[in-house]
């Protein structure tokens, strides 16, 4: 079947993408760690000996770059509905968290360390249509949301990917209750031209 236009410009796109081919010449698995990477030279969210909850993790990017900042005492527990390739430091869980067997395993694998960080870079497969695209994306942010506040230490941090819409207001009021900071952050690496940008909520309440 043909490509349409919009997809064959999607990929020219992707593969003349400086941060795609940056991320094949370094070894990183998604040129998405440039995003995690710039904002956590600017805030210090990743540091040697923590546990690190990374949502939505595949391909593994974000992990990959996490475990390499918090070995070797530190620890990444990746979760993803897709499969995720091995990588030192990283322990996987492949399932949707919603799915309370999945949770429970989840909570198995803290064994009641308190988290350090919950990081998500996740989104829903879009259609196009914002009137359906924006709640589902909210509706991964208020699970992520929900999941760090049963499972990250006094004074830990989360970061997620937000798209701006219904409910973004709201979001950061509840976030604002929740944490002693709430910053916006849209690194080079974003698309200027996506409505995305990162919700970090510092030191949990």
């Amino acid at each position: 079947m043909a490509r349409s236009k919009s997809s064959s410009r999607w990929l020219q796109e992707h593969f003349d993408d400086p941060y795609v081919l940056q991320a094949q010449k370094e070894g990183w698995r998604s040129r998405a760690i440039y995003k995690l990477k710039e904002i956590n030279e600017k805030d210090q969210l990743l540091k040697p000996g923590m546990l690190v909850l990374d949502l939505g993790a595949a391909p593994g990017g974000w992990s990959q770059y996490a475990a390499q900042n918090v070995s070797p005492a530190g620890k990444v527990l990746a979760l993803d509905i897709l499969p995720v390739e091995p990588y030192a430091g990283v322990s996987f869980l492949q399932g949707d968290f919603t799915d309370e067997t999945i949770f429970e395993q989840l909570l198995a694998s803290i064994n009641e360390r308190p988290v350090d960080l919950v990081m998500s870079d996740m989104a829903p497969n879009f259609s196009g249509n914002k009137a359906i695209d924006i709640p589902r994306a909210m509706y991964l942010v208020e699970l992520t949301l929900d999941l760090a506040e049963r499972v990250l230490k006094p004074g830990g941090n989360v970061l997620m990917k937000v798209f701006q819409g219904e409910g973004y207001e709201q979001l950061l009021a509840q976030m604002r209750q929740d944490y002693a900071k709430v910053i916006t952050r849209k690194p080079q690496a974003s698309r200027a031209r996506s409505s995305e940008i990162y919700l970090l909520g510092l030191k949990k309440r």
